[in-house]
């Protein structure tokens, strides 16, 4: 059984990431005490003084007990020190709180929030864009984890040719890793060779954030591609695509296949297997059969649209797919 802390703090200007970790602690919460035991607060509903009055309330929940407060970076230090502050310096037996701030430009998590976590004894992690300057010699890193060695020049290619998006980099190095091997030498030209173009990238992009269930990400990267001129039809296959194969990997984590069995009879690399074995645990077979849904009912919307057009459909979509 895993040993929590009573509150948990994670926020930065990596929304990819931090969508990451908000999944596989509600998996994690879930696993532990159950849909039931498990309290959100997004959108307007959260605010501090929501957060405090359901610390403070009564409850005859068997087991721990978990609240997620998404959307923190909204939240002002004078709130967060009158009413939520106290609340969390005694904190109630077998409860744990994790807040989840999205930052952005000038918006920031509240200071008041980081310190009173703090004091409660809890975690805080920031999940940070790296400068670009930091990028080569992280991606000759993650390349090194997925087994294949990267060289120096080839790193700055690639963040040259990709971006600096680090969820993008992670994807390209996954394709070069499944094209030449473990423990294959990659410079400059197989870079340059399969690194794909910003169009396809930001389709993955788009894909990323879906399944991380970040909808503010997801929006962004859809009107981004369509700006460009990307059509429905090209962008809805791409999207089920790798939705299907988190299902079928959800599927049989929920027949009772250990995560190592259904590791071992997947096609890619040990990186590319672990990437989609967490995200099918931090969602739900259902779940994802409602996404495609959505999809399959977009893709029929959409059929014959090769111009730009309304996108109310694909928007609710991408709502219904990422809620």
């Amino acid at each position: 059984m895993p040993a929590f802390k009573p509150a948990y703090l994670v926020h930065g200007d990596d929304h990819g990431r931090i969508g990451e970790r908000r999944a596989r602690l509600r998996a994690i919460a879930e696993a532990e005490s159950g849909s039931g035991g498990v309290e959100t607060f997004e959108g307007d509903a959260c605010t501090p003084e929501a957060v405090a009055l359901a610390l403070n309330a009564m409850t005859f929940a068997m087991g721990r007990r978990f609240l997620i407060a998404d959307g923190v970076e909204r939240w002002k230090d004078a709130e967060v020190q009158e009413t939520l502050a106290p609340v969390l310096a005694a904190m109630p037996p077998d409860t744990t709180v994790a807040f989840f701030g999205r930052e952005d430009g000038k918006v920031k998590t509240p200071a008041k929030l980081v310190a009173a976590v703090k004091k409660a004894g809890g975690d805080i992690a920031v999940e940070a864009t790296l400068k670009s300057r930091e990028l080569p010699k992280w991606a000759v890193a993650e390349a090194a984890k997925l087994g294949i060695t990267l060289e120096s020049a080839a790193a700055r290619a690639l963040v040259t040719q990709v971006g600096e998006r680090q969820q993008r980099l992670l994807r390209e190095l996954e394709k070069l890793a499944l094209e030449h091997g473990e423990g294959a030498h990659i410079g400059v030209e197989e870079v340059e060779g399969a690194a794909a173009p910003s169009a396809e990238r930001q389709v993955w992009g788009l894909v990323d954030a879906l399944v991380a269930r970040d909808r503010r990400a997801a929006t962004r990267a859809f009107l981004e591609l369509r700006a460009q001129g990307e059509t429905l039809p090209r962008l809805v296959p791409l999207v089920a695509r790798r939705l299907r194969d988190v299902l079928a990997i959800a599927t049989r984590l929920e027949a009772g296949e250990s995560p190592a069995q259904v590791k071992q009879s997947l096609r890619m690399s040990p990186w590319a297997a672990d990437q989609r074995i967490k995200e099918a645990r931090s969602t739900d077979a259902d779940a994802l059969r409602r996404a495609l849904e959505a999809l399959s009912e977009l893709e029929l919307a959409s059929r014959g649209q090769s111009e730009l057009g309304d996108d109310t459909e694909a928007l609710r979509a991408i709502a219904t797919i990422a809620a």
